[in-house]
């Protein structure tokens, strides 16, 4: 579960985008900040993996918490969420580390596609050990806002998250039926994925022979040393 920050001076503003977050499979809300102070606060003394951070802010400006954690070596990944839509803020966000800029006001499928591209990114770095080419590209156009996605059109990163860690807590290789029975999903969904995976190289295939009739297919995540 991706735990988020939302912070926003209005408290109402806040109250929506925390609901829009709640709707995203895979996320939850942490906790929700309305100045800079309280922000740095929530990171310092709890769990959060994201900040969805405004820029006006009555203490200090977004881009200063952003400033700020870095200062204090924390590494919580940062995706402004801000009337703020002159260049130099941009930049300033883009070169403080700020992973996306989604500029107000914004429907819920807009907010849906950043998040969405967040935790596809954060399923392609869990993967761990080194990268081709190929992957380091996907690494740096996961949160683009054109190019190609991270996965293809109709695959949810939250599933394939689920498929990911039910391979990694298996004894050894399993069956799609297996893979379905241990998350829950669909065969032919468990089948989409562990062939989607099996092509990105991070599932390997093997074949396993009876006595009779045709072998059965077994997957195992592949871990990269």
């Amino acid at each position: 579960m991706i735990e988020v920050l939302v912070v926003d001076d209005d408290v109402r503003v806040a109250d929506v985008n925390a609901a829009y977050v709640e709707k995203i499979t895979g996320f939850r809300v942490a906790a929700k900040a309305y100045n800079a102070a309280e922000a740095l606060a929530q990171v310092e003394h709890g769990k959060v993996d994201l900040v969805l951070l405004d820029h006006y802010l009555p203490d200090e400006t977004g881009l200063d918490v952003v400033r700020r954690l870095r200062e204090r070596g924390h590494q919580t990944d940062v995706i402004m969420v801000t009337a703020a839509r002159d260049v130099g803020t941009v930049q300033a966000a883009m070169r403080l580390g700020a992973l996306q800029y989604l500029v107000k006001p914004f429907a819920f499928s807009g907010l849906r596609s950043k998040l969405e591209a967040y935790a596809a990114l954060q399923l392609t770095l869990r993967g761990g050990g080194e990268a081709e080419q190929a992957e380091v590209d996907r690494i740096f156009g996961a949160l683009a806002v054109r190019g190609e996605p991270a996965l293809p059109k109709g695959h949810s990163p939250t599933t394939a998250e689920l498929v990911r860690k039910a391979l990694l807590s298996a004894e050894g290789p399993v069956s799609a039926q297996e893979l379905a029975d241990r998350t829950r999903l669909s065969r032919q969904t468990a089948q989409r994925y562990l062939k989607l995976l099996e092509r990105a190289g991070r599932v390997r295939l093997s074949l396993k022979y009876g006595e009779t009739g045709r072998p059965e297919h077994r997957y195992a995540w592949v871990t990269r040393a």
